[in-house]
């Protein structure tokens, strides 16, 4: 990226791309941020030179909205940032930053708040979930989506629902191929238990995890009930980190119609603790196909 100091270029960090528009607008945010900062500038005076306001500059910085090309060189203009070459760097990235990801095509079944998750999951080069009530989206088969779908979407159309679980099904396909996501999940074992869709659509996911997890990107551990309290007393949580350097972890907390996303270091670092202590308290993760066996022996 650019260094205004040394006024020098270089790629985007690799795997940055394949985030499409979410992970190139919080790159490119956070690169205006520190120019901004390393050049004396206010927000309020950023704001000023493209005609906005200080929330404006600060859901720029933080990659919430869209770039407007002018409003970037306007702002380089005003840190100092001169020399072609580094203006181009920055001036394509807002360019790519405004191509739409592939998740854009569900835009009908997937709400803004949501939509920004989708693309930070598909920037992610490791992510970590805790769940308590369902087995983690990345690993559930299309039937058992399916059930939970209908379940949340209840008078929905046929249609709407087949599309809800499309997009759960296209999102997973970030665990496969050359530059496959890290998957480090931790569940309890109640969501193992309950009968989402019935006996066969439990048999089904039951024995689809114990398939995946041996795949060497993906981890599942278990908490069971014979281990009582554990170290998180909230609800699931997932923490997403990336590859670019440039790029802070993010914890994501979902809500029933909205969703949290935290990326202050001491938010992400008290999450990565209690993540820590989960996995501490869980089964080991070479236990875990051992336990799946036994549940499904428990189905009969």
């Amino acid at each position: 990226m650019v260094n205004a100091q040394a006024g020098h270029t270089a790629p985007v960090p690799a795997g940055t791309a394949r985030g499409g528009p979410t992970a190139l607008r919080l790159l490119l945010g956070a690169q205006l941020r520190r120019l901004r900062r390393e050049s004396g500038i206010t927000p309020e005076k950023a704001a000023r030179a493209i005609r906005g306001s200080h929330a404006k500059i600060s859901r720029l910085e933080l990659g919430r909205v869209g770039f407007k090309e002018r409003d970037v060189a306007d702002l380089l203009t005003l840190y100092g940032l001169t020399d072609p070459d580094d203006r181009a760097v920055l001036l394509d990235l807002a360019r790519q930053a405004n191509i739409p990801g592939w998740w854009h095509k569900y835009s009908d079944v997937l709400p803004g708040w949501f939509e920004f998750y989708v693309g930070l999951e598909e920037a992610a080069s490791v992510i970590r979930c805790y769940e308590l009530q369902f087995v983690p989206t990345l690993l559930q088969t299309p039937e058992y989506a399916r059930a939970l779908v209908l379940r949340s979407n209840a008078g929905r159309s046929s249609d709407d629902v087949d599309r809800r679980v499309d997009l759960r099904m296209r999102r997973q396909e970030r665990l496969t191929g050359p530059e496959a996501a890290t998957l480090w999940a931790v569940m309890d074992e109640g969501a193992l238990r309950r009968p989402i869709g019935g006996r066969k659509v439990m048999r089904a996911q039951l024995e689809h995890l114990v398939e995946v997890t041996k795949q060497p990107n993906i981890t599942l551990q278990i908490v069971p009930f014979d281990h009582g309290g554990h170290a998180t007393c909230g609800g699931p949580f997932t923490i997403l980190r990336f590859e670019a350097p440039e790029l802070p972890d993010v914890v994501y907390l979902e809500q029933l119609t909205s969703a949290l996303y935290l990326d202050k270091p001491e938010d992400t670092e008290a999450y990565t603790q209690v993540m820590n202590a989960v996995c501490v308290d869980a089964r080991p993760a070479t236990q875990t196909g051992a336990f799946l066996e036994r549940l499904l022996a428990d189905l009969g």
